[in-house]
């Protein structure tokens, strides 16, 4: 089977370079940079020199938050330490080209196709001395060609659904040869735990979900809608994937019958999809604007969709109440959920829908902590907003303090493990 993947993966190279020039083309790739995932032309390599090199590869946005406390740390405690960041999408290659500024050490590539030759000049080019892959970023050839040249590799924060590992047990003893590949596996909940010690690994642990120690961001919105967001009557929908469009507007709809003045404020995973949710909220007769990065909130536009990257934390510093999306899809019920720590992180009172798979542990804690509560309907969350909104209701601050208390202990005990595997001290 593995025989295989390597095979196919070979042959379908030029079909995957004309996906990513497709997706150039449509403005899902890097236009400058996208050769980076398809060309050994283009690795850009730079020499370590006498420094270890560490690789992260953190796919997306909340991966790559997740890794920048533990290059903070290992620097504090290595000055002579090189890091390789790797990322997937678009948003993350363009918050990697801000939120990496503050290092002069870190290097950021897109992670190269896993194809064998691909992988194979990477590695040699790169000469990594240890590398991390963060959440469910499981990619063969990368691991087997790692234990041939005696990388030393880790997975951290690792995420496995029931229906990837449902997918990896068809083939038992694949999955035993590329997991136990890893000599270390931290995970991000106890499922996926209990999961991998079925395939009897060795170094498996959790130690609590990484995201939790991720900083709030220090960028601030402009001068202008900060005043109009801490003044106006408003609500956030975070991270909204297609389905949920026609939910928040309904939403919005119902609070609009008690409150005249409301904005509701609409971020979506993929900021393509503005045109899409603007026709919309136009088809119910509603002011729609399309906000793009400096531009100002018009004060006769009600329904306001955010449309460029990095911009959460604007809207969580002033937001009271947040709907967290990817949650309300029944489809998605198995992969469902996206990050509401951040939100957390700043006092936000967080709601979401019934399938948040993918931080079922982290909501439990919320919800033993009253810090969200889940809605299963447009109904039941336009209720609970109109109650917010009728209290003369303030942050708590109580919440980011909770959240910073679990983040450092995750932090604390999350670098023994890496310090080990770094150095193969107890450190």
């Amino acid at each position: 089977m593995i025989l295989t993947y390597r095979v196919l993966t070979t042959l379908l190279y030029p079909l995957f370079c004309l996906l990513i020039y497709l997706r150039k083309i449509l403005k899902k790739e890097d236009q400058k940079r996208f050769k980076e995932k398809i060309y050994v032309s283009y690795f850009d390599v730079i020499k370590k020199n006498n420094s270890k090199l560490i690789w992260f590869h953190a796919a997306s946005i909340g991966e790559l938050k997740s890794i920048i406390p533990l290059i903070e740390q290992l620097n504090l405690k290595d000055t002579n330490l090189k890091f390789l960041i790797t990322t997937t999408t678009l948003s993350s290659g363009n918050l990697a080209s801000i939120a990496l500024r503050q290092f002069n050490n870190v290097y950021h590539r897109y992670f190269p196709l896993d194809v064998p030759f691909l992988i194979d000049k990477f590695l040699l080019q790169w000469k990594p001395d240890k590398i991390f892959l963060v959440d469910s970023e499981v990619w063969p050839n990368l691991i087997l060609k790692a234990k041939e040249y005696k990388i030393s590799i880790a997975l951290i924060n690792a995420r496995l659904t029931s229906k990837s590992f449902h997918r990896w047990m068809i083939f038992p003893s694949v999955a035993k040869r590329i997991f136990d590949i890893f000599d270390l596996c931290l995970c991000a909940n106890s499922e996926t735990k209990n999961k991998l010690e079925k395939l009897k690994l060795k170094n498996i642990y959790f130690k609590g979900n990484i995201k939790l120690f991720s900083k709030i961001e220090d960028t601030k919105s402009n001068q202008v809608n900060d005043k109009i967001l801490s003044k106006k009557r408003f609500w956030f929908a975070a991270s909204t994937h297609k389905g949920e469009d026609i939910f928040c507007l309904k939403t919005h709809l119902r609070i609009k019958k008690q409150f005249k003045d409301i904005k509701t404020i609409i971020a979506p995973r993929h900021i393509e999809r503005s045109n899409n949710i603007k026709v919309l909220s136009q088809k119910l007769g509603l002011n729609v604007q399309i906000l793009k990065k400096n531009e100002s909130i018009s004060e006769n536009k009600e329904i306001i969709i955010v449309n460029y990257f990095g911009a959460l934390q604007n809207y969580f510093k002033h937001a009271i109440s947040v709907f967290i999306g990817k949650s309300i899809l029944s489809e998605l019920q198995h992969e469902g959920g996206q990050n509401p720590i951040e939100a957390a992180k700043h006092n936000c009172k967080i709601y979401h829908g019934p399938y948040v798979y993918n931080f079922e542990e982290i909501y439990e804690i919320f919800k033993k902590k009253n810090i969200s509560k889940q809605i299963n309907n447009h109904y039941e969350l336009s209720d609970n907003l109109i109650t917010d909104l009728k209290k003369s209701y303030e942050k708590n601050n109580k919440i980011s303090e909770s959240i910073r208390q679990l983040g450092d202990q995750t932090l604390v005990d999350t670098m023994k493990h890496i310090n080990n595997f770094i150095y193969n001290d107890a450190s």
